[in-house]
């Protein structure tokens, strides 16, 4: 007979919680268009997130500001002042999100 429990988990070990603590869900879509500008610039770019920082930065603050995540120095994150979008990668993401305006 095995000591483990069922589907061969161990039994009396205990679970270890996340190092972030929860992250809750935006229920109240309250940071919809940050996430949305984010998302969009990925699109933009190919999905190559270096150039979509700033968006992923304001979504983050989004969150902090609205208590869906611990309040953390964004440096912590690992994120600078010098962070920012190119004028070509910013013109994209708001063709994206007027075109997805549009479709919806």
């Amino acid at each position: 007979m095995s000591a483990g429990g069922a589907f061969g988990g161990n039994r009396g070990v205990r679970p270890v919680p996340p190092d972030k603590g929860v992250f809750l869900l935006d229920h109240l879509h309250e940071c919809d268009l940050e996430k949305k500008e984010y998302l969009a610039c990925l699109k933009s770019t190919q999905f190559q997130s270096e150039k979509c920082r700033l968006f992923s930065k304001k979504y983050l603050e989004c969150r902090m500001e609205r208590n869906l995540m611990a309040k953390q120095d964004m440096s912590e994150l690992g994120f600078t002042n010098a962070d920012g979008v190119d004028a070509k990668t910013n013109r994209r993401v708001q063709q994206v999100i007027e075109r997805e305006k549009i479709a919806v």
